[in-house]
């Protein structure tokens, strides 16, 4: 029987070493047992959601959720000291010849590099392998941590920049918009390649470090997940609308996009259809998407299509992350903008970006158009 329970405890702590190993330092999307941390991720969220559950403010509810990402690395590091103690402690049942001094000597070994005995006879081999492992643990976390906050700010920091490019929260014709008003349209193209490559890097970071996930903007409007599906929404109005004007970089962008938002659902364990038709339903509306390029004419936007000639090009775009797109949004509960689908934990409206004044020296204020009420009903 001692060896029966000396063998499982072999089997668990190699278990829990390798699923350290593979989260914490090979730099790969999890699968398998690597999926442990993800676990604990979802269970640490769907608890502060409970939490977080009768609040109805979304800056209150934010402000709640705000912490996940560090308890969940936290929680984290606890379950593989748990893991830990239930392997040791089976290999240390044949010693202290007690299962519950067992547990109880190899929390003593584990967490003071295997100098305390407190559960009975000492076996010193597995006592000093025990502290030796977990000291091992507490170096590679700390190691982790400045590649994953490293990770964030480089998310962040392009996100930071929409608020003057897409409005606060981000909305795909506010990019548009926003370009012609300011005379900038010249400069999309550029816009777009930093957007594929910030995506690239979203793609990488958040397969290998899934929870990134739970690492909210530092201002509850801003997201990055808002953020990406506003540039999406943009370039496929740009191509739709504009087809030979538009820079070939809005294509490149749009791939690298909704390639990103793929690959981070498959690592949650989502499935996603590879090749949707182009031809197939969204949630979006086409009325919705009318009023956006009447927006858009009345900015001076150049159009070359009217919204029904360009509706199907569009829908074939947003066929392709619309699906995924929503269902993250509802995940993280991103700010409720337009065009990002419905939230199970948010109640209330739909935030429109919220556009600054035109003005001009000597007082005065030109409006290019009627701005919509950013209050808008929702889910």
């Amino acid at each position: 029987m001692d060896q029966a329970l000396f063998a499982l405890g072999v089997a668990v702590v190699l278990f829990n070493g390798a699923s350290i190993l593979f989260t914490l330092v090979l730099p790969r999307s999890p699968r398998g047992f690597e999926r442990l941390s993800v676990g604990v991720n979802r269970v640490v969220r769907v608890t502060f959601l409970a939490a977080t559950r009768f609040v109805e403010s979304y800056e209150t509810k934010d402000a709640l959720l705000a912490p996940v990402g560090p308890v969940a690395l936290v929680a984290q590091l606890l379950f593989w000291a748990g893991l830990f103690i239930v392997g040791f402690a089976l290999m240390l049942v044949a010693t202290t010849h007690n299962v519950g001094g067992a547990f109880l000597q190899a929390a003593g070994a584990l967490f003071t590099v295997g100098s305390v005995h407190l559960g009975g006879a000492p076996n010193v081999a597995i006592d000093i392998l025990a502290g030796a492992v977990w000291a091992v643990v507490v170096a590679l976390q700390i190691a982790y941590l400045p590649a994953l906050y490293g990770s964030f700010n480089r998310r962040e920091s392009l996100v930071a920049m929409l608020e003057s490019r897409a409005g606060v929260p981000a909305w795909g014709p506010e990019v548009l918009a926003r370009h012609q008003l300011v005379g900038i349209i010249d400069t999309l193209p550029g816009f777009y390649a930093e957007w594929e490559v910030w995506a690239a890097e979203v793609a990488e970071s958040h397969t290998t470090y899934p929870v990134l996930l739970l690492f909210r903007s530092p201002d509850p409007w801003f997201s990055w997940l808002v953020g990406l599906i506003a540039v999406l929404d943009g370039a496929a109005m740009h191509l739709a609308l504009s087809p030979s004007t538009a820079s070939s970089q809005a294509r490149l962008c749009l791939r690298m996009g909704l390639t990103a938002l793929n690959r981070i659902a498959r690592t949650l364990g989502w499935h996603v259809d590879p090749d949707p038709s182009p031809e197939g339903p969204i949630d979006l509306t086409f009325e919705e998407f009318e009023k956006a390029v009447e927006m858009l004419s009345a900015t001076g936007f150049p159009l070359e299509r009217t919204a029904q000639e360009a509706w199907p090009d569009f829908r074939g775009w947003r066929v392709n992350y619309e699906t995924v797109a929503y269902r993250l949004c509802d995940r993280v509960t991103a700010p409720p903008a337009p065009w990002t689908g419905p939230r199970r934990h948010l109640r209330g409206v739909v935030e429109a970006p919220h556009r600054p004044p035109q003005r001009a020296p000597g007082g005065v204020t030109h409006n290019l158009f009627d701005r919509p009420d950013p209050k808008q009903p929702g889910p």
